[in-house]
């Protein structure tokens, strides 16, 4: 089932990994924790993540706690594997959680 070229070794996402800061290898998956100013503020970060994901075609799990929202990203096509698709989507939600000033903390991921 799945893509497997596109699934990633543990090197491989250990690799990629060294460009994200904002993100870490847990639990099978890329997660991270976004930390904004207030509700509203992750509300609209909510949105931003929803339209990048409608044009990526590709979905991340997400979790709301008023101002923080917990990001987590694997490719249910390959068997919830990590692949450069989720690397991808990991580097664009940087991106924009810069435009937005919100705070990661992929330590604050549970597990």
């Amino acid at each position: 089932m799945g893509r497997a070229k596109d699934v990633l070794s543990s090197e491989e996402i250990d690799r990629q990994l060294g460009g994200l800061p904002q993100w870490r290898y847990a639990g099978g998956a890329l997660v991270s924790v976004f930390t904004l100013d207030n509700g509203r503020e992750a509300l609209n970060f909510i949105a931003a993540v929803g339209d990048l994901a409608e044009e990526q075609q590709h979905h991340p799990d997400l979790d709301w706690r008023y101002n923080r929202v917990f990001l987590r990203f694997t490719s249910h096509d390959a068997d919830a594997e990590v692949t450069t698709r989720d690397v991808s989507a990991a580097a664009a939600v940087s991106v924009l959680a810069r435009k937005l000033s919100a705070d990661a903390d992929p330590e604050a991921y549970p597990g």
